[in-house]
């Protein structure tokens, strides 16, 4: 599915590299293992190649599929969750987990407008910095231009 040098999407964690294929005697049994390398951290982990639907390992988004991205952080028809923030926060944490660059859009934009009616706790402000990271990284390599660059316009579509 992947192959040395491909850039993949790690739920959770963003872009990073696939450095190596290898495989290891795990309880007897061989397992090949891609070796994912984080590109803003360095961190290094390892995937079992029959894991990786499991684990939500997938390709960047294509050029294309950017603007949805987009379109999602522009729309303003949306109704905001009147729940308590620690379970907002929890909703927004799987989201941010499944790995899809779609709902990091919903949770980035949901918080920004939430952010516009009221204090966000502290929590919902580190998953707000989380989606944004996020979204930057894999935009900025979806669409082969600096992050930021996708910060800027970011920033015009929330107008801070």
């Amino acid at each position: 599915m992947f192959q040395i040098g491909d850039k993949a999407v790690y739920p959770g964690h963003g872009v990073g590299v696939i450095e190596a294929i290898e495989t290891k005697r795990i309880s007897g049994k061989e397992q090949s293992f891609y070796i994912l390398r984080f590109v803003d951290n360095g961190m290094t982990i390892m995937v079992p190649e029959d894991n990786v639907k499991s684990a939500g390992l997938r390709t960047v988004i294509r050029k294309i599929d950017a603007r949805k991205v987009m379109e999602i952080l522009k729309d303003r028809e949306v109704t905001l969750d009147n729940q308590t923030w620690n379970r907002r926060y929890r909703e927004y944490m799987e989201k941010i987990n499944t790995g899809s660059i779609y709902e990091i859009a919903e949770v980035l934009r949901d918080l920004h407008l939430l952010k516009a009616e009221k204090e966000l706790s502290f929590g919902e402000k580190k998953i707000m910095d989380m989606a944004k990271t996020l979204l930057v990284k894999e935009l900025a390599i979806a669409r082969d231009v600096k992050e930021s660059e996708i910060l800027k316009e970011i920033r015009n579509i929330f107008g801070s």
